[in-house]
């Protein structure tokens, strides 16, 4: 992806790995003779945090580690300490009010040792709320991974800028609320970004002198027997996308269903998808394309002779082989999807996200869009873009289908891949946000919120 878009501060902020952090504790001026003014400042900031979180908290446990987050944790006690607290240095926990997690810090990889596991497991059952100092101990910060176990922090204090390992699954799921603190570093470009609500300004809007083909023309090709509300779901999201035209091409069985169901788009039969696509800017396949050998073949030969920019989804991503393809393409699998194509369980894909997408964007040398509570969109050249969703609507059937049918729209109106997943990916999780239920909400409701939150 063009790095003036991928760096751009408008639309992304910087996730920062293990060594991207060091780089910029070592760009500090007289780093590292100057390190313990960090350290004052880092224990200061998250002492403040917790004082601010906990006011009535009268005895504190900080547990500290022998590294560098254990100083940090060693100015919080005496922080809390200077402010009338009872807060002392230990491993015992059960009996305080809060504990102060500064057992491990951005230096984890891997597998915790049998005492901090031990520690750690205690921290979780004292019952008291946990202050994580930089991230919860256990969570790997340049990729959320957790090896045996991991703090369940509520509240985490990170230093100059969020880790990767706190906005990625499962890593994200322990951190708690996040508060992200300056102590004095300089920013610098890092290899993973989080993704801002402002990249749907980057959307092009309908111009005057657009036509329906010029504003964004999309062909969806899917909706086999019995699957073809997927492929509805997928064209209906591309027009409320603002998509000025779309065609839906099902087999011929498949014609009268969405003939009744869909009043907007164009219908028309897979015999007839060379004819349709010549009409497309982008092309979405897989929304209840089924794993028959005519939709294989199907895929196989668009593959080989479009040109414009593909979505490959659902059942587009079975059994797929990477090739020369000829147009740039899309994947968008969930992680049932994607840990085939590595040779993996979906578990592992679910434990390993970042390095999953990764692989797959390398492996296939296309973008590849992992669903998830924190969509990861790798592109083949590595750079990673995060798209924090906290959208619980979307887990329900047709989600999917609808943010097949955007990206197809965004990369109809001209965004390049990467970019037009990220859009795609932000735009879903806001129309979820936008729907005014808080249970029972249904694909279609996200569909009809779309036009509110394009910009």
């Amino acid at each position: 992806m063009p790095e003036s878009s991928f760096f751009t501060p408008l639309y992304t902020t910087p996730l920062y790995t293990a060594a991207e952090m060091r780089a910029a504790e070592e760009r500090f001026p007289g780093f590292p003779n100057t390190a313990p003014e960090l350290i004052e400042r880092a224990g200061t900031a998250v002492a403040q945090h917790t004082l601010e979180r906990f006011p009535d908290a009268q005895r504190f446990a900080v547990v500290c580690g022998s590294g560098s987050n254990g100083g940090d944790g060693r100015i919080v006690a005496r922080v809390l300490r200077e402010a009338g607290r009872d807060a002392v240095e230990t491993h015992a926990v059960e009996q305080a009010d809060v504990i102060v997690d500064a057992l491990a810090g951005t230096g984890f990889r891997g597998e915790p040792r049998p005492k901090a596991t031990a520690l750690i497991a205690r921290m979780n059952a004292a019952g008291a709320p946990v202050v994580s100092v930089d991230l919860p101990s256990g969570i790997d910060a340049s990729t959320g991974e957790i090896g045996a176990v991991a703090v369940e922090a509520e509240l985490t204090v990170t230093f100059h800028g969020t880790k990767v390992g706190l906005v990625v699954a499962p890593g994200r799921f322990r951190a708690g609320e996040v508060v992200c603190v300056d102590i004095g570093l300089e920013e610098r470009a890092t290899e993973h970004r989080l993704v801002k609500e402002e990249i749907l300004e980057l959307v092009p809007r309908k111009r005057p002198e657009d036509n329906k083909y010029s504003a964004g023309s999309v062909l969806v090709i899917g909706g086999a027997s019995g699957l073809t509300g997927a492929a509805c779901l997928a064209a209906e999201a591309a027009l409320r996308a603002d998509a000025g035209y779309v065609a839906v091409a099902v087999p011929a069985d498949s014609l009268s269903v969405v003939e009744v169901k869909l009043l907007e788009p164009v219908k028309l039969t897979w015999d007839r998808v060379g004819q349709a696509a010549g009409k497309a800017k982008a092309v979405a396949i897989g929304p209840g394309l089924g794993r028959s050998a005519e939709a294989k073949q199907l895929r196989a030969g668009l593959l080989e002779e479009l040109d414009q920019p593909v979505v490959l989804d659902a059942d587009a991503l079975h059994e797929l082989e990477p090739g020369n393809w000829r147009p740039p393409v899309v994947l968008t699998p969930h992680a049932g999807e994607l840990g085939p194509l590595l040779g993996e369980e979906s578990a592992w894909v679910d434990a390993h996200r970042v390095e999953a997408a990764r692989r797959a964007a390398s492996r296939f040398g296309c973008v590849c869009l992992l669903k998830g509570a924190d969509t990861i969109v790798a592109a083949p050249e590595g750079n990673v873009l995060v798209c924090a969703a906290d959208a619980p609507a979307l887990a329900t059937a047709g989600t999917g289908d609808v943010l097949t049918g955007i990206l197809a729209a965004f990369l109809a109106k001209g965004l390049e891949p990467a970019l037009a997943a990220a859009a795609a990916a932000t735009a879903l999780a806001a129309a979820a946000h936008r729907v005014p239920l808080s249970r029972g909400v249904i694909a279609s409701d996200v569909i009809a919120a779309l036009p509110h939150v394009l910009r």
